[in-house]
This record gives C-alpha cells, sequence and structure tokens, in this order.
C-alpha cells in the first residue's frame, strides 16, 4: 500500500520505542530497570481521582464545548493568575487531549509549506515532527551544554532567513532538565518581535523547577511579542493518562486552533476535564511533594553519574531528567562490535546491564544519553552501578 508523503516524513517516537523494549523484556520477567520513562513514578493525587470518579458517578460522560467546559477554563485562568502572574479571558484558553495535541494543532495553524521554524537541540523528540507535519522545515540550532543548554546565540543568527516564522522554547526542557535564564528568553522574544515570529512557549514542566522560581515566557514578553503558551496537568499532577493540556494566547490564534482541533476530537474528555478542575483548584501540596522529591532524585542521579570516569554531567535545574555526555564510551568495542552512536550504546546498556535509557542522538545531541529520575532512589543507586559496571567491559 501507498501511503502519503507526510507519513514517510515522519520518524517515529524513538522515546516510546524504549520504553516499549523495556515492557517486553519485563514481560519476559527481565528485571529491566527503565530510566527512559518521561512521566511521574507517582499515582494521580486522591483528590483528583475522587473528581474523576464523581463525574463518571454522576454521568458527566458526554461531550463538552470544543475548547473546554467553561468551568475548566476559569480554573486555568485562575491557575494562570495565581501561579503565573498571567491574566487571560476563559476565551483565550483551549483545552485539548494532552498538551501535545495543542502544541500539534499549533503548528498546524500558524505554519505551512514553505515556512521555517527555529527548535533548539537537544528538542523534545516530537518538536521537529510537528513542523514537518504542517509542512514547513525545523531549522536546528545550537545550544550551550555548559549552560543550561540555553541558545547559541550567534548560531541562530546564522539560521535567521526570511522564510523563518516562529520558534519552538521549552524551559524547563525535555530532554536535558535545562533551565534557561530570563535574559536568554528575553532575547529570543525581543529577536521574535524584530522578526515578526510566534513564540510557542511549551511549558509542560513548570512546576518542576529546583533552583529558583519558575517565570513563565509571557511573563517577560514586553515587546508586544506573539507568544502561545502551553501547559499541561501531566506532569504537575501525575495525571499522564487523563490527557489533559491547554493553550493559551491571542484569540485569533486559539480560535483557529479550536475550529482545528473540532474536526480532530471534538473536544478532550469530559472525565479528565472535571478531574482537572479539582488539580488545578484544590489541595496544591502533593505539587510541591512530589517537586521535593524530584530535586532529591536529581541531586542523587548527578552525583552517581559524575562518579563514573569520563561522563560529563552538568546538573539540570528542572524536569526529570539528567543529561550525560557518555561521548566517551563511543567507538568502543562490545562482543565484537563498535558502539558508533549513543543508538548503540543504548542498546548495548540495555542488553548488557538490563537498563533502559534514550539515547541523545534522538534528540539532536549526539553522544548523550537522557536518564529519567521519575523513580524512587534505592532503583536509581542499583541502574548506575549496573551502568558503571558494563561500561567498564567495553574496550
Amino acid at each position: 500500500m501507498n501511503f502519503s508523503d507526510r507519513v514517510k516524513r515522519v520518524k517515529p517516537s524513538f522515546t516510546l520505542e524504549m520504553t516499549s523494549r523495556a515492557a517486553e523484556l519485563r514481560a519476559k520477567g527481565v528485571d529491566v530497570i527503565n530510566f527512559s520513562v518521561g512521566e511521574p513514578d507517582f499515582n494521580t493525587p486522591d483528590h483528583i481521582i475522587r473528581a474523576g470518579k464523581e463525574a463518571m458517578d454522576n454521568g458527566f460522560t458526554k461531550y463538552t464545548a470544543g475548547s473546554g467546559m467553561i468551568e475548566l477554563r476559569e480554573a486555568i485562568c485562575e491557575k494562570l493568575e495565581r501561579d503565573n502572574e498571567l491574566y487571560y479571558d476563559p476565551n483565550q484558553v483551549l483545552v485539548s487531549n494532552g498538551e501535545k495535541q495543542s502544541l500539534f494543532t499549533a503548528c498546524q495553524v500558524l505554519f505551512q509549506q514553505g515556512d521555517e521554524v527555529i527548535i533548539f537541540s537537544p528538542y523534545w523528540v516530537s518538536f521537529p515532527e510537528f513542523v514537518r507535519l504542517a509542512d514547513a522545515e525545523p531549522i536546528i540550532v545550537k545550544t550551550d551544554p555548559n549552560n543550561q543548554f540555553e541558545p547559541d546565540f550567534d548560531d541562530l543568527q546564522l539560521k535567521i532567513t526570511n522564510k523563518t516564522k516562529g520558534v519552538i522554547i521549552n524551559s524547563p526542557s525535555n530532554p536535558t532538565g535545562g533551565v534557561w535564564s530570563e535574559e536568554a528568553i528575553i532575547k529570543i522574544l525581543e529577536m521574535s518581535a524584530q522578526n515578526n515570529w510566534t513564540v510557542i512557549s511549551d511549558e509542560c514542566y513548570e512546576q518542576l523547577v529546583f533552583d529558583g522560581k519558575f517565570v513563565s515566557t509571557q511573563k517577560l514578553n514586553s515587546y508586544e511579542t506573539n507568544v502561545l503558551t502551553c501547559m499541561s496537568l501531566s506532569k504537575t499532577y501525575a495525571m499522564t493518562g487523563w490527557r489533559i493540556g491547554y493553550a493559551v494566547g491571542d484569540m485569533d490564534i486559539i480560535k483557529a486552533m479550536s475550529k482545528l482541533q473540532g474536526q480532530a476530537t471534538s473536544c478532550a474528555n469530559s472525565i479528565g476535564q472535571k478531574a482537572a478542575i479539582a488539580a488545578l483548584t484544590g489541595d496544591q501540596e502533593p505539587v510541591e511533594f512530589m517537586r521535593n522529591k524530584f530535586k532529591g532524585r536529581r541531586d542523587l542521579m548527578v552525583e552517581l553519574l559524575r562518579k563514573i570516569p569520563d561522563i560529563s554531567c552538568s546538573v539540570p535545574g528542572g524536569a526529570f531528567y539528567v543529561f550525560p555526555d557518555f561521548s566517551h564510551y563511543l567507538n568502543k568495542s562490545a562482543n565484537g562490535h563498535i558502539l558508533h552512536d549513543s543508538f548503540a550504546l543504548c542498546d548495548y546498556i540495555l542488553d548488557s546491564a538490563e537498563v533502559a535509557t534514550v539515547p541523545g542522538d534522538g534528540f539532536g545531541a549526539p553522544g548523550h544519553i537522557r536518564f529519567s529520575c521519575a523513580t524512587k532512589k534505592d532503583t536509581i543507586r542499583e541502574g548506575i552501578d549496573r551502568v558503571a559496571k558494563v561500561l567498564n567491559d567495553l574496550n
């Protein structure tokens, strides 16, 4: 069967592939330690679960307004004022089936064939694919691994053309955990205003900042730059499976996104929306609890990775990822095979140490490996110990 060129252009999500491989090995009885997962290991807080159950018990199982039920959009506006000092009207909010849908839909309405969109490497694997699915071209810009992976502005200047229409930023970052300084974000906003770009700000990990206070991109926007902010309940409230995210911004962009989403998925699931109201307006203590746990795990994982010879590992400012540089171990031999890239190295670690990680090459960062610290400290100790031992066997 012949498929469209669109399908051929898009790459599969290798992060999901690594998670699937780990699950398959576990199903066979292999004691796999999974550092590839991109979700909290905590369950959704009880009061949020209760709200979902009550929604079902009360028959709230029908369609909602396409842009999201008004009570949830009002709760989002209250949350944005409380946590981010941002002020929006409910008509400037679109609730989606996870933030991933918000980001995808944003690219669909903002970009088209002939456009170029700036993406910073290392990047979340879906960013370039969202742009390609809009028939536009992702333009990859370097970052500084020694400075929270902030943009290399010299490289950015070289990549700007009259086709550049937008820029996607993600701080705290997946895969690096990097948190950009206010100065870096302001510089992006200034350049965007000068060049009439739209800024898509992925703030999925906004509540997971460990060494300072998170500041939303729009809060720093004094240039009248067009900023579309995309947020999620998945990481903040351990609600990955509930599939609720949202976008806020210019009303015309939100209307266009709502129009497209209406033809794609009608609306976000009603039960998840009810649970989301409880998450945003209810007890926020679980958010602080999980953030503190992740910070302790981050500190431990960085400490242990730095004890492995010839590994460089900076301290990420947020999210629950650590992104060390394993370049020293490339081109070494394992069982007669040369490990030419991080894909091969991660395969070797999975096969030999029974530890699942994610190769940096897939994020545009050759030699790096992403480790998730969304797991217990004892598991982190055991997993890093296994990795250190099999690396020692390379020659």
